[in-house]
């Protein structure tokens, strides 16, 4: 039976997955499509559970003004969340956001400001927050979710996501995820360690992320990765971490693409990190995978020629190197 939802805040599609045979011919990769739900991400999800908290702890209430710093997907989640239930709301992004995700900020009649100054290790975020920090600090009354540090971002997928994967798949041999702040994997990997601790859990990162330790270094696709660590990494559980060139990224993206599915960057990240440890997985092992959101978001940037040719010297990356 359909949904009936009454607020757009409640179009959230926990329950579909699509099972893919071409990632290895050893065992299917169950994909957990999450780019179906409002806004087109798995961060509705997350920008909701935070907002109720805020709400549940009488912090906020409608008039109230808020403030994150995103790259694109969750600025997107929170600016429809504000909209729906009377908030201001700012985003702090970066000249990574997609045009798209911009555009679509603005449409919920969100502010975005885009900083363009590095930070020590080569990326944005440090510059985001010290920007949010500023504007906190002069501006009573603004309120800074801050997934960075926000405790329910971790929550938000340990009742929503990994309960989901084990709804449906109950006995796991592998899972992958893909690192951004880091909320899914800590939230999930929670839920797989208490119920499902058989199951091997594989985080997947960006090369370049400082968020684990690894050297910094420039990133062009928004999704996984951070040039500044965040501190709720510390829940997150893995049994290995493997290092995705994005490269790899825009070949597994645009090969999923001409089979008639198109992914998001973090997506063909997660699907490369698979493909990188596919020789270590026993046939038919029961293997999932999160696919955060789909891949029209990015129809401007790693669907787009110029862009592939400005920022990797290539229109289209060879598919041999996803392999």
């Amino acid at each position: 039976m359909g949904m009936l939802a009454e607020c757009p805040t409640q179009l959230v599609h926990g329950d579909c997955f699509i099972a893919l045979d071409s990632v290895s011919d050893r065992f299917r990769v169950n994909l957990k499509i999450e780019g179906l739900s409002a806004t087109g991400s798995i961060k509705v999800k997350a920008g909701r559970h935070m907002v109720k908290a805020l709400e549940g702890a009488g912090v906020i209430a409608p008039g109230a003004r808020l403030i994150e710093s995103s790259s694109g997907n969750l600025g997107v989640a929170l600016s429809m969340i504000c909209a729906a239930r009377g908030y201001a709301f700012t985003c702090v992004s970066d000249p990574n956001i997609s045009p798209g995700s911009a555009r679509l900020i603005r449409a919920y009649g969100a502010e975005l400001i885009v900083v363009d100054r590095r930070d020590a290790n080569g990326g944005y975020l440090a510059t985001r927050i010290e920007l949010i920090r500023e504007k906190i600090a002069a501006e009573l009354g603004l309120i800074w979710l801050n997934q960075y540090e926000n405790l329910f971002n971790v929550d938000a997928h340990y009742q929503s996501t990994g309960r989901e994967i084990l709804e449906r798949f109950p006995v796991p041999d592998y899972l992958f995820i893909g690192a951004g702040t880091t909320g899914t994997l800590g939230g999930v990997s929670r839920r797989i360690r208490e119920f499902a601790p058989q199951a091997k859990i594989i985080a997947v990162d960006a090369e370049g992320s400082v968020t684990f330790g690894g050297p910094p270094a420039k990133r062009r696709i928004p999704g996984l990765g951070t040039s500044t660590p965040p501190p709720i990494r510390v829940h997150s559980s893995y049994d290995e971490l493997l290092m995705v060139p994005e490269t790899q990224t825009l070949s597994v993206c645009h090969e999923f693409a001409r089979r008639g599915l198109l992914l998001g960057g973090s997506t063909g990240s997660v699907l490369a990190g698979i493909r990188q440890y596919a020789h270590r997985i026993e046939r038919n092992a029961c293997v999932v995978a999160i696919s955060p959101d789909m891949g029209d978001r990015y129809l401007d940037t790693i669907y787009n020629e110029d862009w592939c040719r400005h920022n990797f010297g290539h229109a289209d990356v060879e598919l041999a190197e996803a392999g």
